[in-house]
């Protein structure tokens, strides 16, 4: 197991590189001749590989907390919500399922095929780059990498895909504990931790992948894609974007209220799937501000700077960019921040205008502004007069106001009066849609996300004369007969 230091960070013996050369180099081409050479076995490697990540979450708790603290003042209760649960339900689910996943699936036939075995074989990609943020450093590095080590066929060789994962060098505590605690658990032969900042990235991009899976800004997301597309190697983009959030009139501010605040400023609102704006009516307003303002006093005290449940934001270079978001529209709540402490109250605005700064890129912040909006289609024209977003809110006592909004809007997810409580769930698939990402993950969806469907036809070498039908010369007769044997109204499944 390797990983592999950034420039400027305290080398081993021995360990010296000639200036120029490519640090990534000799790690990818001993990870590259492992999986050709098929030294790893199927499931049994697998399920090892799973259950050395399993022990890693168990038996580094307290570690791991503690560099989430450390990284973005992540109260317990959200490491171990948001972190290392998640992490582990997506290890216990591959694990129970892991032979059944890889099983070759059976499809329909119809009558031309019914003497043949006609399946999908799902085979691993080969070499596989994960590229993680620092907002969910553990989570966003983990769950795909639970997806890979998982993935691919049962036969070898080859086995399965052998993953690099490059986690994010903002979130220093947490990057360290997965470049020198996690390869004591998985073995060598298989995986790599490799550390650096965006040029280091940037000379990774040069090497060829057989998948990239990145979580990110859209802006750098282009970026990687650019770098794949030279090698024409599939991705998936995790991406943020602004989630637009409707509360009908007819909601209990209150209950609105308890849910905006919690899934807004939880992670300091560092989080792509959070709520990123609201659009109500301006009486909806007048009620949802004093009731905003309670919940966040509930929440976390009349300082909310000393509350132990509020976290800071991550870099000085962030904290910047939110502060000067503060001036957009007028703060009813909040506003407050400590450039010492990396600390913005949680802010409401108002009165801000589509134009604002605020209202043109993801916050992802514990900003929240609200716009108003006079109806329904008021608000689903400007939604969709945007790009697509990751995901959509919409409050509502009424089923056909959150059917309408549902059926004539886009996102990567839709939730209705909740917030992103959905990402909790292995059953469903987590991905964007347009400019908010594309390819999806998350329980067996990270699986099939890391394998390739290989479509498969075995046919027998005998009973030609029933293979005569399909050779020329053609009659109308004939051409009828084969047209009603292919038909998909004869198609089974055997």
């Amino acid at each position: 197991m390797s990983g592999i230091k950034r420039p400027g960070l305290a080398k081993d013996p021995g360990s010296e590189s000639t200036p120029g050369m490519d640090p990534f180099a000799d790690t990818l081409q001993r990870l590259r001749e492992a999986f050709v050479s098929g030294r790893t076995r199927p499931a049994e490697f697998r399920a090892a590989q799973l259950k050395g990540l399993s022990r890693f979450l168990r038996e580094n708790k307290q570690l791991l907390q503690e560099a989430l603290a450390q990284d973005l003042h992540k109260a317990a209760f959200q490491s171990d919500v948001s972190e290392l649960i998640i992490c582990q339900n997506e290890v216990d689910l591959a694990l129970r399922n892991l032979h059944t996943w890889m099983k070759d699936e059976p499809v329909a036939k119809n009558l031309i095929t019914q003497l043949d075995s006609v399946f999908i074989r799902r085979e691993p990609f080969g070499l596989v780059l994960i590229l993680s943020p620092w907002n969910y450093p553990l989570n966003l590095s983990l769950v795909p990498l639970v997806g890979a080590l998982a993935a691919g066929e049962r036969t070898p060789p080859p086995s399965c895909p052998l993953p690099v994962l490059k986690p994010s060098e903002i979130s220093k505590s947490t990057e360290k504990v997965l470049a020198e605690v996690l390869p004591r658990y998985l073995d060598q032969s298989c995986f790599a931790v490799v550390l650096g900042g965006p040029e280091e990235t940037g000379q990774l991009l040069e090497h060829e992948f057989d998948y990239i899976f990145f979580t990110g800004t859209p802006h750098v997301g282009k970026t990687i894609m650019a770098a794949a597309a030279k090698h024409l190697t599939p991705v998936t983009l995790e991406l943020g974007g602004k989630n637009p959030c409707y509360v009908d009139d007819d909601c209990n501010p209150q209950t609105v209220a308890n849910r905006l605040a919690f899934f807004r400023y939880y992670n300091t609102g560092q989080t792509c799937t959070a709520p990123d704006y609201v659009l109500c009516s301006p009486e909806m307003q007048a009620r949802l501000v004093p009731a905003l303002q309670s919940a966040i006093t509930r929440f976390y005290g009349d300082d909310p700077q000393s509350s132990p449940n509020l976290g800071r934001i991550i870099s000085q270079k962030h904290f910047q960019r939110l502060r000067g978001l503060l001036s957009c529209g007028r703060v009813v709540i909040g506003g407050q921040s400590d450039e010492s402490d990396l600390y913005i109250a949680p802010t409401v605005l108002v009165d801000v205008k589509e134009t604002d700064p605020v209202m043109q890129e993801e916050i992802f912040g514990p900003i929240l502004p609200i716009m108003n909006v006079r109806s329904l289609d008021q608000a689903i024209d400007f939604i969709n007069r945007r790009e697509k977003p990751l995901a959509l809110y919409a409050f509502s006592n009424r089923s056909q106001v959150m059917n309408q909004m549902l059926d004539r809007t886009s996102s990567g997810n839709f939730v209705g009066n909740e917030g992103f409580t959905y990402m909790t769930l292995t059953s469903l698939p987590f991905g964007g849609v347009g400019k908010s990402g594309m390819g999806r993950h998350h329980g067996k969806f990270s699986f099939d996300t890391f394998s390739h469907h290989r479509a498969c036809l075995l046919s027998y070498s005998g009973l030609e004369m029933l293979k005569n039908i399909r050779y020329p010369p053609y009659s109308d007769c004939r051409q009828k007969l084969f047209t009603w044997a292919v038909g998909s109204h004869r198609c089974t499944l055997l």
